[in-house]
């Protein structure tokens, strides 16, 4: 079965920082797009950013551009989301996912991507 496997969150004070992780248990990301998604209590899921799968062009949404960062993770084709400057708006459950093609522009519709990991919490209070 083709389950993303996801790491880090938790639990962060404002402003703080956080790192997540994006892999996959028996295969890699090597050659696919990711997308990084979130969703709050009470909200609609909502796209954060992607990385293609083949030149690693970025795109961010405006609510994390200039804080967040996604990247490649070379050690085990993983891929990273680099989270700055953390405020309460960003707490949630975190989701990577992961989709073929996509090899120079990328997009948060979550429908590009096919395969999904369980979700990460992250809380960001003092």
């Amino acid at each position: 079965q083709y389950q993303l496997v996801q790491s880090g969150g938790g639990l962060v004070q404002p402003g703080g920082s956080l790192r997540l992780n994006c892999g996959a248990s028996k295969w890699t990301l090597e050659h696919f797009a990711v997308g990084w998604f979130r969703q709050a209590p009470g909200k609609e899921r909502e796209g954060l950013g992607c990385i293609t799968s083949l030149d690693q062009s970025t795109y961010y949404a405006d609510s994390v551009k200039g804080r967040f960062t996604i990247s490649r993770n070379y050690t085990n084709f993983s891929v990273d989301l680099q989270m700055n400057s953390l405020n309460a708006e960003d707490a949630g459950v975190y989701y990577c996912g992961a989709g073929l093609g996509r090899a120079y522009v990328c997009d948060v519709n979550d429908q590009t991507y096919n395969y999904w990991g369980l979700g990460t919490q992250v809380t960001v209070s003092s």
